[in-house]
């Protein structure tokens, strides 16, 4: 069984720049409040640190 990492978006994307826009997107959040299980692999690690300000990782 791979780990996994769970992510919510928590705060929204207006006035964001483009490619956080597209990162967020990437990870599989739509609006504030969704939440997506992604594997927990050092790519996602990075996608969630660049966008770190919008997100939360809950588990």
């Amino acid at each position: 069984m791979t780990n996994t990492v769970k992510v919510t978006l928590v705060k929204g994307l207006i006035g964001t720049r483009e490619t956080h826009r597209a990162t967020v997107r990437g990870l599989g959040l739509r609006g504030i409040n969704s939440v997506s299980e992604l594997e927990d692999t050092p790519a996602i690690r990075g996608m969630i640190n660049k966008v770190s300000y919008l997100v939360k990782v809950i588990s």
